[in-house]
């Protein structure tokens, strides 16, 4: 059975896991909840902490399975988001067989990546929310699932220049849009909170900031660009996502 996990009940019950997940688990929390070495991301630091965040495991996200029990944790995670905290985010960790991880570059998992969101979206059941662009070219676009629409974040075991974007496993974070109601340009409280992250985040990669990294909405921001950041600067000639939604 596929179901959303809670810090609290993944630290009791870690154990009882397949080895895998308890090594998925332990690292990413050891990543994030890190003193020495802070995580840039204050929201998903803080999410960890307080036990907003939510947990699921999937399949190697080759398989049609993983893809199934992606879209089954989204349905759970949109009915019951907004109970969870105001920094709520999904976690969802992927098997990553060593095929993968000894052979993988970080452009095979960006494919993989827009594969598994693409495959996802076609298990939709809902139609794509009305104020949100269908078209990820124009600036309003987020991927949206079961009427929710999401900020996609992908960790991998490939990046190395990036190091907030390498993992154990190769995992994929949902941040509903409803948490950045106060986390965005309009609000002092969101232009203090992008400064702190970006200066943590060039402290903590040792590189500068790539240049994707914009304001949801922005009419020159385009959202695709940040949920996959490469190790060096470079980005998708297009989006690679693709969706059968149509609007109603």
């Amino acid at each position: 059975m596929v179901l959303l996990n809670a810090k609290t009940w993944l630290d009791r019950h870690l154990s009882e896991l397949p080895e895998w997940q308890q090594d998925a688990f332990s690292q990413f929390g050891d990543m994030i909840a890190d003193e020495a070495r802070m995580y840039p991301c204050i929201p998903g630091r803080q999410g960890f902490l307080s036990d907003s965040l939510r947990f699921g495991f999937a399949a190697d996200p080759r398989l049609d399975e993983a893809i199934d029990e992606v879209a089954t944790l989204l349905r759970q995670y949109g009915d019951c988001s907004r109970e969870t905290g105001k920094y709520a985010s999904l976690v969802i960790f992927f098997q990553t067989p060593d095929d993968m991880r000894n052979d993988y570059a970080v452009e095979d998992y960006e494919q993989l990546f827009w594969s598994v969101l693409s495959r996802v979206s076609a298990k939709d059941q809902l139609p794509w929310p009305g104020h949100i662009a269908s078209d990820p070219s124009h600036h309003s676009w987020e991927f949206c699932f079961s009427g929710h629409p999401y900020f996609a974040f992908c960790g991998t075991p490939a990046h190395q220049v990036r190091k907030s974007r390498h993992t154990s496993h190769f995992l994929i974070t949902f941040q509903p849009r409803w948490v950045f109601a106060e986390i965005n340009d309009s609000t002092p409280f969101g232009r203090n909170m992008k400064k702190q992250i970006r200066q943590k985040l060039v402290a903590y990669d040792g590189v500068p900031a790539h240049p994707s990294l914009k304001w949801y909405g922005q009419a020159d921001n385009l959202e695709w660009e940040q949920y996959f950041l490469r190790d060096d600067e470079t980005v998708a000639a297009k989006c690679p996502f693709s969706s059968m939604h149509k609007k109603d």
